[in-house]
Order: C-alpha cells, then sequence, then structure tokens
C-alpha cells in the first residue's frame, strides 16, 4: 500500500491541494476563513461559559483556543473524510488510483491547516502573557498521534459509508456528543478521579489535555497516556487498513 501510494504521490499532491484551496474557493476572505471560523467560535464560547462554567479560569480565551483549533482539525476530518469515497464516485468508476488517497488527502489537508492555524494559538500566548516554554518542542509529537487516529478513523468510515449511506449522519451525531466529553470547554480537573478515568476513555481527552500542557500549563503531558493513545490510533490504523482493502472491492458496483 505504502509503495502504491508513492507512486502515486503527485495525486496525492494534487488533491491535497484541491481540498485546501477548495474549501473555501469563491469566498471573499478565502484560506482566510480558516482564522475567522476557530476565532469566531471561540468568542462565543469566551463570552458565553464563563458565566455558565463559574470556573473564574483565568485566560479563559486562550484556554479555549488552544483546544478549539485540534479539536476543529478532528472533527472537519472525521466528517469530510466519512463522505470522501462517495463524494468521489465519479473519479473512483472511471480511472484506477490508490482508494486510500481520497481519505489520506482528507486527513493531509486538516493537519496542513491546523498547522497554519497554531499562529492563532502562539498570537493568544503573546497576547495574554502566557508566553512560550521549551515543552512547545513535544508539539511533533502529539500532532503525529492524532493524525494516526483521524486518518485510522476515516478509512474505517470511508469504506463503510459507501455500504452504509446514513453513516455519515450517525457519525455527525456522534462527534456532537463526543465534543462535551472532550475537555474543550472545561478542565479535567474539575471532576472527580473517578470521572477523569471514565472521559480518558475517550483518546482525544487525552489528546487535549497535552496541547493544553504544553501550551497553557508549560508542563510535561501525561507521556504514558499518549503511549496509550498512540498504541491505539496504530492498532486502529491497522484495522483501518484492513477493513478498508476489504470493503474497496465493491466500491464501484455500489456507486
Amino acid at each position: 500500500m505504502l509503495k502504491e501510494l508513492y507512486n502515486y504521490r503527485q495525486l496525492l499532491k494534487s488533491n491535497v491541494r484541491k481540498e485546501i484551496r477548495g474549501k473555501y474557493k469563491g469566498s471573499f476572505l478565502g484560506v482566510l476563513w480558516s482564522f475567522v471560523n476557530p476565532l469566531l467560535t471561540t468568542l462565543v464560547y469566551a463570552i458565553v461559559f464563563p458565566f455558565i462554567l463559574r470556573g473564574g479560569q483565568e485566560h479563559y480565551t486562550t484556554f479555549i483556543v488552544i483546544a478549539i483549533l485540534p479539536w476543529s482539525w478532528f472533527t472537519t476530518v472525521i466528517s469530510q473524510g466519512t463522505n470522501t469515497i462517495l463524494a468521489n464516485g465519479g473519479i473512483i468508476k472511471k480511472v484506477y488510483f490508490p482508494r486510500e488517497i481520497l481519505p489520506l488527502s482528507i486527513a493531509v489537508s486538516g493537519l496542513i491547516n491546523f498547522l497554519i492555524s497554531c499562529i492563532i494559538i502562539m498570537i493568544f500566548l503573546f497576547c495574554s502573557g502566557i508566553g512560550f516554554s521549551f515543552y512547545i518542542l513535544l508539539l511533533p509529537i502529539i500532532v503525529v498521534i492524532q493524525f494516526i487516529l483521524s486518518f485510522a478513523i476515516v478509512l474505517i468510515t470511508s469504506s463503510i459509508d459507501v455500504y452504509v449511506r446514513d453513516l455519515e449522519y450517525i457519525i455527525n451525531f456522534f462527534i456532537s456528543m463526543l465534543f462535551y466529553a472532550t475537555p474543550v470547554l472545561y478542565s479535567m480537573d474539575m471532576f472527580p478521579k473517578k470521572i477523569q478515568m471514565l472521559l480518558h476513555l475517550n483518546p482525544m481527552a487525552t489528546i487535549i489535555e497535552s496541547y493544553r500542557n504544553i501550551f497553557f500549563y508549560q508542563t510535561m503531558p501525561n507521556m504514558i497516556g499518549l503511549l496509550f493513545v498512540f498504541i491505539f490510533s496504530i492498532v486502529l490504523l491497522l484495522i483501518g487498513i484492513k477493513v478498508f482493502k476489504k470493503l474497496e472491492k465493491g466500491f464501484a458496483e455500489e456507486l
């Protein structure tokens, strides 16, 4: 599979470029919406949730920005990636290429958008006076783990979606529910240890906390927790490849 992806690397590059440029094609602000959307969302949360939670979190806007951006990357990849095979059905029936390129393109374009939007995090860290620490050097580790996890999920969901067309709606509902089980708007410290252990069954909870550790709290993230998420992501990726390879044989017929 890796050899095929390498041979079709130019197609992968073209697809990634299309995903990045085509998303906001025709709009006045263009790719600037990649910055504006999370900023507007953050503004709403920063105004409303301090009154609801009453937690008195210092630098709450920065606290949210650090979590909203990786969460937006995750949800965008999953929602768009789940539908990618169906959306490209016409090409699949006409031309041969490794079908994995389609979900991989979504995952890579999401990664690039997130890395660009990290500029927003840097701006908030600077303006809030929190600043930076050498723990920021651990960012690539967290990013790679989230990338593997996201790609593994869309390999599975995109292939199943061809056969079960309702899956994309189920996934969107599930992501909406998962949002509240992920420490995006709140800190895990608000809950007792038993609840925290339960919430950590969600791998994105560990990932979001890790971003907050290196950016906001400027401490070492839970490396053991990250290791578990990494192992889980690799296992899920291997399962995803197996499922995708098995189901792709019937893509042309179903589409």
